[in-house]
């Protein structure tokens, strides 16, 4: 998982080339380029974690399915996110496509390779690896502590950060994966959505209303609490 939720000082790299991986540069390297359609799983929960991806263009959600069959969404990649690199032999959540995406994949053996004779490169993958359990803390804390409007302002922070040109956020999930990643449910989400509006904090473009204008920050900002 690597949505950022807040800056540093020095972030995290979010692509290869961060790493300084790229295929003409290190004989070692192999990339490949690969298109999901919307929906296409990229790799599901508990296969052999062989590979290490990288978000071209569109989006991804990681999930688990929960015992009652709920879904649980972990994070959202975007472009130039690095994902499915894990501590042990096998995922932990299954990937899929939320719109049409390419990803670059890169294998992890050859990740680790390059990461024992270079120590820029080993440095980089630590650092991701720690913005990653960052995310989960802080998503727990999310999920644990915070009203459902908290929640949604809370997201809606972190997709500004990540989304947001020429002053609209252009959302590529829908309000059902909105949820799922709040850990609440559909209703609650457009609730709150609709009671931003209102406050006028937002404001809607398109039919779909994934378009979202952000109108007041600072009174977003304040309904996000700290923990």
């Amino acid at each position: 998982m690597f949505v950022r939720t807040n800056t540093n000082s020095t972030p995290c790299p979010n692509s290869l080339d961060a790493l300084g991986l790229t295929s003409g540069s290190n004989p070692v390297v192999s990339l490949n380029t690969f298109t999901y359609k919307k929906g296409s799983e990229i790799y599901g929960e508990k296969e052999p974690a062989e590979y290490v991806y990288q978000v071209k263009s569109g989006a991804v959600r990681s999930y688990k399915l929960l015992a009652d069959g709920r879904r649980q969404i972990g994070a959202f990649h975007l472009a130039g996110d690095i994902f499915g690199l894990e501590n042990g032999s096998q995922h932990r959540f299954t990937t899929e496509a939320i719109v049409t995406t390419t990803v670059r994949l890169i294998k992890r053996q050859s990740l680790e390779g390059v990461a024992e004779s270079d120590t820029m490169v080993a440095r980089n993958l630590l650092s991701m690896t720690t913005s990653n359990l960052q995310h989960a803390e802080d998503h727990m804390l999310l999920l644990g502590r915070k009203t459902s409007l908290e929640r949604v302002a809370a997201f809606l922070l972190e997709m500004d950060k990540r989304l947001t040109a020429a002053g609209v956020m252009a959302l590529p999930m829908s309000r059902r994966d909105i949820a799922d990643y709040l850990g609440l449910t559909l209703e609650t989400v457009s609730r709150a959505l609709s009671r931003l509006h209102e406050l006028g904090i937002l404001g809607f473009q398109g039919n779909t209303q994934r378009q979202i204008l952000l109108l007041d920050r600072q009174q977003l900002a304040g309904l996000d609490l700290q923990n």
